[in-house]
Protein backbone atom coordinates (compact mmCIF):
# COMPACT_ATOMS: atom_id res chain seq x y z
CA UNK A 1 0.00 0.00 0.00
CA UNK A 2 1.38 3.31 -0.81
CA UNK A 3 1.81 6.01 1.84
CA UNK A 4 1.10 8.93 -0.58
CA UNK A 5 -2.99 9.52 -0.74
CA UNK A 6 -4.44 8.09 -3.48
CA UNK A 7 -6.47 10.26 -5.94
CA UNK A 8 -9.25 9.64 -8.40
CA UNK A 9 -8.43 10.42 -12.14
CA UNK A 10 -11.59 12.63 -12.40
CA UNK A 11 -11.17 14.64 -9.13
CA UNK A 12 -10.38 18.16 -9.66
CA UNK A 13 -6.80 18.74 -10.41
CA UNK A 14 -4.65 20.76 -7.89
CA UNK A 15 -4.33 24.57 -8.91
CA UNK A 16 -0.79 25.53 -9.01
CA UNK A 17 -1.63 29.38 -8.30
CA UNK A 18 -4.64 31.08 -7.07
CA UNK A 19 -6.36 33.29 -10.16
CA UNK A 20 -5.95 36.76 -9.66
CA UNK A 21 -9.27 38.68 -8.45
CA UNK A 22 -10.66 40.46 -11.85
CA UNK A 23 -9.84 44.05 -10.03
CA UNK A 24 -6.34 43.24 -9.94
CA UNK A 25 -5.78 42.95 -6.46
CA UNK A 26 -3.99 39.65 -5.37
CA UNK A 27 -5.03 36.37 -4.88
CA UNK A 28 -7.93 36.18 -2.20
CA UNK A 29 -6.45 32.91 -0.64
CA UNK A 30 -3.10 32.98 0.81
CA UNK A 31 -3.27 29.44 0.97
CA UNK A 32 0.18 27.08 -0.04
CA UNK A 33 -1.19 25.70 -3.32
CA UNK A 34 1.45 22.93 -2.48
CA UNK A 35 0.49 21.77 0.49
CA UNK A 36 -1.47 18.67 -0.19
CA UNK A 37 1.34 17.22 -2.59
CA UNK A 38 2.63 14.06 -1.03
CA UNK A 39 6.24 14.44 0.63
CA UNK A 40 9.97 13.55 -0.52
CA UNK A 41 10.85 10.58 0.50
CA UNK A 42 14.27 12.36 0.97
CA UNK A 43 13.03 15.60 1.16
CA UNK A 44 15.74 16.91 4.46
CA UNK A 45 18.17 19.42 3.18
CA UNK A 46 21.48 18.14 3.41
CA UNK A 47 24.05 20.74 4.82
CA UNK A 48 27.79 20.96 4.46
CA UNK A 49 27.73 22.14 8.61
CA UNK A 50 24.90 20.67 10.37
CA UNK A 51 23.66 22.64 13.77
CA UNK A 52 26.06 19.99 16.02
CA UNK A 53 29.15 20.82 14.12
CA UNK A 54 29.25 16.97 12.23
CA UNK A 55 30.23 16.66 8.64
CA UNK A 56 27.31 15.01 6.74
CA UNK A 57 28.34 11.91 5.11
CA UNK A 58 27.59 11.05 1.44
CA UNK A 59 24.95 8.78 0.48
CA UNK A 60 26.73 5.23 0.47
CA UNK A 61 25.92 2.37 -2.15
CA UNK A 62 27.64 1.14 -6.15
CA UNK A 63 27.16 1.27 -9.20
CA UNK A 64 25.50 -1.43 -10.10
CA UNK A 65 25.35 -2.10 -14.10
CA UNK A 66 23.54 -4.89 -15.93
CA UNK A 67 25.77 -7.80 -17.47
CA UNK A 68 25.69 -6.95 -21.20
CA UNK A 69 27.50 -3.57 -21.91
CA UNK A 70 30.77 -2.44 -22.46
CA UNK A 71 32.11 -1.05 -19.24
CA UNK A 72 35.39 0.80 -18.81
CA UNK A 73 36.10 1.34 -14.94
CA UNK A 74 39.36 2.91 -13.63
CA UNK A 75 41.33 1.87 -10.84
CA UNK A 76 43.32 4.42 -8.34
CA UNK A 77 46.69 2.31 -9.22
CA UNK A 78 49.44 4.25 -9.19
CA UNK A 79 51.91 1.70 -10.78
CA UNK A 80 54.07 2.73 -13.66
CA UNK A 81 52.30 6.03 -13.12
CA UNK A 82 54.11 9.28 -13.54
CA UNK A 83 52.07 12.12 -11.13
CA UNK A 84 52.23 16.10 -10.75
CA UNK A 85 51.11 17.72 -7.63
CA UNK A 86 50.67 22.02 -7.67
CA UNK A 87 50.15 23.34 -4.18
CA UNK A 88 49.45 26.78 -2.65
CA UNK A 89 52.12 28.09 -0.58
CA UNK A 90 49.20 30.19 0.96
CA UNK A 91 47.36 28.78 4.26
CA UNK A 92 50.68 26.78 4.25
CA UNK A 93 49.49 25.73 7.98
CA UNK A 94 46.54 23.68 5.78
CA UNK A 95 47.96 22.96 2.74
CA UNK A 96 51.60 21.49 4.11
CA UNK A 97 49.10 18.57 5.81
CA UNK A 98 47.30 18.49 2.03
CA UNK A 99 50.51 17.77 0.41
CA UNK A 100 51.60 15.31 2.91
CA UNK A 101 48.77 13.13 2.89
CA UNK A 102 48.41 13.44 -0.58
CA UNK A 103 52.40 11.77 -0.66
CA UNK A 104 51.68 9.42 1.67
CA UNK A 105 48.41 8.22 -0.80
CA UNK A 106 50.66 8.01 -3.80
CA UNK A 107 53.04 6.09 -1.71
CA UNK A 108 50.26 3.50 -0.63
CA UNK A 109 48.72 3.63 -4.40
CA UNK A 110 52.41 2.33 -5.97
CA UNK A 111 54.01 5.35 -7.00
CA UNK A 112 57.47 5.55 -6.84
CA UNK A 113 58.61 8.85 -5.39
CA UNK A 114 60.95 9.63 -8.18
CA UNK A 115 57.86 9.54 -10.42
CA UNK A 116 56.10 12.30 -8.60
CA UNK A 117 56.83 16.43 -9.22
CA UNK A 118 55.35 18.91 -6.66
CA UNK A 119 55.26 22.29 -7.69
CA UNK A 120 54.59 24.96 -5.02
CA UNK A 121 52.70 28.44 -5.95
CA UNK A 122 51.55 31.43 -4.11
CA UNK A 123 48.11 30.86 -4.10
CA UNK A 124 44.88 28.94 -5.02
CA UNK A 125 44.30 31.15 -7.76
CA UNK A 126 47.56 29.84 -9.13
CA UNK A 127 46.83 26.55 -9.14
CA UNK A 128 44.87 26.55 -12.83
CA UNK A 129 47.49 27.90 -14.37
CA UNK A 130 50.21 26.02 -12.82
CA UNK A 131 47.84 22.53 -13.67
CA UNK A 132 47.29 23.87 -17.00
CA UNK A 133 51.24 24.16 -17.55
CA UNK A 134 51.92 20.59 -16.24
CA UNK A 135 49.36 18.99 -17.92
CA UNK A 136 50.87 20.21 -21.02
CA UNK A 137 53.72 19.08 -20.75
CA UNK A 138 52.37 15.28 -21.44
CA UNK A 139 55.03 13.86 -18.67
CA UNK A 140 52.28 13.26 -16.29
CA UNK A 141 49.18 10.75 -15.67
CA UNK A 142 47.55 13.41 -13.93
CA UNK A 143 47.69 16.13 -11.75
CA UNK A 144 46.24 16.82 -8.43
CA UNK A 145 45.62 20.68 -7.45
CA UNK A 146 45.95 21.11 -3.52
CA UNK A 147 45.04 24.33 -1.82
CA UNK A 148 42.85 26.08 0.88
CA UNK A 149 40.65 28.21 0.71
CA UNK A 150 39.33 29.96 4.47
CA UNK A 151 36.24 32.35 3.98
CA UNK A 152 36.83 36.17 5.58
CA UNK A 153 34.80 38.98 6.08
CA UNK A 154 35.54 39.78 2.20
CA UNK A 155 34.14 38.27 -1.01
CA UNK A 156 37.23 37.45 -2.15
CA UNK A 157 36.69 34.00 -0.70
CA UNK A 158 33.92 33.29 -3.55
CA UNK A 159 35.90 34.64 -6.22
CA UNK A 160 38.86 32.86 -5.20
CA UNK A 161 37.50 29.25 -4.99
CA UNK A 162 34.98 30.09 -7.92
CA UNK A 163 38.39 30.74 -10.45
CA UNK A 164 40.05 27.67 -8.84
CA UNK A 165 37.41 25.00 -9.64
CA UNK A 166 36.39 26.44 -12.69
CA UNK A 167 40.24 26.57 -13.76
CA UNK A 168 41.27 23.83 -12.97
CA UNK A 169 38.49 22.22 -14.87
CA UNK A 170 39.53 23.94 -17.74
CA UNK A 171 43.01 22.85 -17.30
CA UNK A 172 41.62 19.11 -17.88
CA UNK A 173 39.39 19.47 -20.42
CA UNK A 174 42.14 21.59 -22.74
CA UNK A 175 44.82 19.12 -22.15
CA UNK A 176 43.00 15.70 -21.75
CA UNK A 177 44.92 15.11 -18.57
CA UNK A 178 42.60 14.24 -15.40
CA UNK A 179 43.21 17.02 -12.74
CA UNK A 180 42.16 16.39 -9.12
CA UNK A 181 40.47 19.20 -6.95
CA UNK A 182 41.77 18.70 -3.53
CA UNK A 183 41.16 22.54 -2.66
CA UNK A 184 39.43 22.95 0.61
CA UNK A 185 36.62 25.77 0.59
CA UNK A 186 36.01 26.53 4.02
CA UNK A 187 34.63 28.79 6.98
CA UNK A 188 36.95 28.17 9.33
CA UNK A 189 40.48 26.97 9.96
CA UNK A 190 39.22 23.85 12.08
CA UNK A 191 36.68 22.40 9.26
CA UNK A 192 39.73 22.56 6.92
CA UNK A 193 42.09 20.48 9.83
CA UNK A 194 38.69 17.78 9.69
CA UNK A 195 39.06 17.51 6.28
CA UNK A 196 42.57 16.84 4.82
CA UNK A 197 41.86 13.10 3.75
CA UNK A 198 40.19 15.18 0.90
CA UNK A 199 44.00 15.10 -0.34
CA UNK A 200 44.08 11.54 0.29
CA UNK A 201 40.39 11.52 -1.92
CA UNK A 202 41.85 13.54 -4.46
CA UNK A 203 44.94 11.42 -5.53
CA UNK A 204 42.64 8.62 -5.58
CA UNK A 205 40.41 10.26 -8.24
CA UNK A 206 43.16 11.13 -10.33
CA UNK A 207 44.61 8.09 -10.69
CA UNK A 208 41.57 6.17 -11.24
CA UNK A 209 40.93 8.71 -14.01
CA UNK A 210 44.24 7.70 -15.33
CA UNK A 211 43.71 4.66 -15.74
CA UNK A 212 40.33 4.98 -16.95
CA UNK A 213 42.04 7.10 -20.13
CA UNK A 214 44.36 4.60 -20.80
CA UNK A 215 41.62 1.74 -21.28
CA UNK A 216 40.01 4.40 -23.50
CA UNK A 217 42.97 5.15 -25.42
CA UNK A 218 44.05 1.05 -25.59
CA UNK A 219 40.31 0.30 -26.47
CA UNK A 220 40.58 2.83 -29.31
CA UNK A 221 43.94 1.43 -30.80
CA UNK A 222 42.23 -2.19 -31.79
Amino acid sequence: MSEYPHRELDDEPLPLYAEPAADGDPPASDEDPFESWPEAQSSEVIEDLPADGLSVEHVSGEIDIPDGYTVFEGTPTGHRRTVAIVVSRFNGGLTNRLLARALDALEQAGVDHDAITVMPVPGAFELPLAAMALAKTRRYACVVALGAIVRGETPHFDYVATEAASGLQLAAIETGIPVAFGVLTVDTVSQGEARIERAADAVRGALEMADLFAQIRASAKH
